[in-house]
């Protein structure tokens, strides 16, 4: 490990890391991108202002509906875009230690899909109020930013295991719906203000984050749902370039939804015992056994 290159070991990294480590790599490469064409713009003197336009088209969420029909993506590329290192800086820490613990009690496919539709949903919620409410009508900025989607892992975290604690600055013990009470509050009181800051965004994703844990085993759950439809979207394009197969096997066994959805919720119960088993008595103390069906499960 210690002859790795540098690239060799980011490599690794993204391969190993899981998706909480994916969607930082997939920020820091557009962070990077924009931050390269934001230098140019700068050298470039006149032209700066066609480069400056060119990466809000490509990048930022245009509040203005009229003008986001003509640049639809923007929903989509602004929860990977940040035009300040301290916004992203800020928003990766975060992803981090919420996507870390929401891969503890989740698989990497919920993290993925409840990150994604979490900023969808701020996003249109941003849009939705700059036509509802007045004193936002006047003006339709631009959204960049991770953050309703990261609002939508840490809601859906901390409505799903409100007891569970964090050390707030390693050294004070607070329970993670205390936190994000805290977070919807500042959110909701900031609303109106000119701070820069996308508020009702943030509100979306953990509008949405909130509803992702409920029924959460059930077929008509609203991740649930949309996995199911981004998996046969993925599986289309896929198959697309796969060559198939000239003989079909007769013995492919397909899950039902009830039988699916009763062994998800057997290992999620088995999970939660874990957990609980390691916030009373701490890691060391489980078996062998616990160690590894956690870790497959965080794996997943």
């Amino acid at each position: 490990m210690n002859n790795l290159s540098a690239f060799d070991y980011l490599k690794n990294l993204y391969r190993t890391g899981g998706m909480t480590v994916r969607l930082i790599f997939v920020n820091s490469l557009f962070f990077i991108f924009i931050n390269i064409f934001q230098v140019y713009a700068r050298l470039m003197g006149e032209e700066s202002l066609f480069f400056n336009k060119l990466l809000v088209n490509v990048f930022a969420l245009k509040t203005d509906f009229f003008a986001f029909i003509y640049s639809p993506w923007g929903i989509l590329t602004n929860i990977f875009s940040h035009f300040s290192f301290w916004h992203f800086a800020f928003n990766m820490v975060f992803l981090y230690f919420s996507g870390k613990m929401f891969e503890q009690l989740f698989d990497q496919k919920r993290l993925l899909y409840t990150y994604l539709l979490g900023g969808i949903v701020g996003g249109v919620l941003e849009i939705i109020a700059h036509y509802v409410f007045p004193s936002l009508r006047e003006n339709f900025p631009v959204v960049v930013g991770a953050s309703g989607a990261i609002m939508a892992i840490f809601v859906a975290l901390a409505f799903h295991r409100p007891n569970l604690e964090v050390r707030l600055f390693g050294i004070l013990p607070i329970k993670l719906i205390f936190l994000a009470v805290f977070f919807l509050i500042q959110d909701f009181l900031s609303l109106g203000t000119q701070d820069g800051t996308a508020h009702f965004a943030h509100l979306g994703g953990a509008l949405l984050g909130a509803l992702s844990i409920r029924n959460i085993y059930a077929s008509k759950n609203i991740i649930n749902i949309f996995q199911r439809y981004m998996d046969r979207f993925f599986a289309f394009f896929s198959n697309l370039f796969k060559s198939k197969p000239r003989f079909k096997s007769s013995n492919n066994r397909f899950k039902s939804d009830e039988q699916y959805n009763y062994e998800s919720k057997k290992r999620q119960n088995e999970v939660d015992q874990i957990l609980d088993k390691i916030s009373k008595s701490g890691y060391d103390s489980l078996s062998k056994k616990e160690k590894d069906f956690l870790f497959k499960q965080s794996k997943k």
